[in-house]
């Protein structure tokens, strides 16, 4: 294999963050006034690191719990008992909110401030020591921030707009989803291996050892295994339907349904981070997207009659309901049968 020369690697690396700086805008967009609360899932994804998150007034840093975040905002929670109330009043209500996150893949922390002005406080639980701090951001906040929390919003709207988008698991997807081999399915609590054929936001289909008939409806939780970082899921759902498989008579192929409520969130990014990869959504294209410009060389189309009347521009809206979401979702076609029919013999 060839190898790459400097200026070929310094346009890479120019395209790759020229493609960051992209999504991190589109994010900023689509998702600007949607807070995301840090509950244990969140502070888990996120990497948040709770302990390193402090509010700085005029030089002094003060303990806080970051209840919530968006991008034009953020809510804390404090004790009043701090004297932090009287130090905002005395500064004016300006204050520096600071985050730290710990990126699981190289075990690097990143940390930034955000500049803010208390709008409030607000009682928080049956205590009347600790308030809830209303922080509107005074600027655009870092890029960080914008892409840690972005990419658990695209996720999570992407988990309804294309919950049917399949994706067949072939060894090109499986290096590139990081999932590994040891696949399995639990049914009614006794482990039995199986065989990944495919997976979306919605569901799976694998190949296993048994009859039909006595498992379809049954629940079941599906265990996969991710590397890089390693993470291991547990997706409860319930068999949907059968399918024969030609020539084996043993094996059976059964879709899963899975329990949309119970997904953990780190799947949805694992899954969303595939398809945003291989088939991009078209999703803000229409506010960057430019025209072709025509080259010297290339010659103007006459203009021809017009045919009709133009139809009529669609609404669009700044960020659809959810309802809307689930109703643009696009229609599929099925996933195409894999090359290999190749099972393994060793199943119990």
């Amino acid at each position: 294999m060839p190898q790459l020369t400097w200026l070929t690697k310094i346009r890479i690396i120019y395209v790759m963050a020229l493609l960051t700086t992209q999504k991190i805008s589109t994010y900023y967009e689509l998702f600007k006034t949607i807070d995301v609360i840090f509950s244990k899932e969140i502070i888990q994804v996120t990497g948040l690191v709770a302990n390193q998150v402090y509010l700085k007034v005029v030089g002094d840093f003060w303990p806080c719990v970051v209840y919530s975040t968006s991008f034009t905002g953020a809510k804390v929670v404090v004790n009043t008992k701090t004297g932090i109330l009287q130090k905002l009043e005395w500064a004016n209500n300006m204050v520096s909110l600071r985050f730290c996150f710990k990126n699981a893949e190289t075990g690097n922390t990143v940390t930034f401030f955000v500049n803010t002005k208390s709008s409030g406080a607000t009682p928080y639980g049956n205590s009347a020591d600790v308030v809830l701090l209303n922080l509107q951001f005074t600027q655009r906040p870092p890029d960080d921030l914008i892409e840690i929390m972005g990419r658990i919003l695209d996720a999570n709207v992407n988990s309804k707009k294309r919950r049917e988008e399949r994706i067949t698991i072939t060894p090109d997807s499986m290096r590139k989803l990081s999932i590994t081999k040891e696949s399995s399915i639990l049914i009614q609590g006794v482990p039995r291996h199986c065989i990944l054929r495919d997976i979306s936001f919605s569901g799976a289909k694998i190949i296993m050892m048994g009859v039909a008939k006595f498992l379809v409806d049954k629940e079941a939780v599906l265990r996969l295994e991710f590397e890089d970082p390693k993470e291991v899921f547990l997706l409860k759902g319930k068999f949907l339907r059968s399918e024969a498989v030609e020539g084996r008579k043993e094996l059976v192929s059964l879709v899963i349904l899975l329990d949309e409520s119970t997904i953990p969130m780190g799947y949805k990014i694992r899954i969303n981070n595939y398809i945003s990869q291989i088939r991009p959504d078209a999703r803000g294209a229409e506010k960057v997207a430019e025209p072709p410009r025509p080259t010297p060389t290339q010659t103007r189309p006459e203009a021809k009659p017009a045919q009709g009347p133009a139809k009529a521009p669609s609404k669009n809206d700044d960020w659809p309901s959810p309802d809307e979401v689930a109703a643009s979702a696009p229609k599929t076609a099925p996933a195409a049968k894999p090359a290999s029919d190749d099972f393994d013999l060793n199943l119990p």
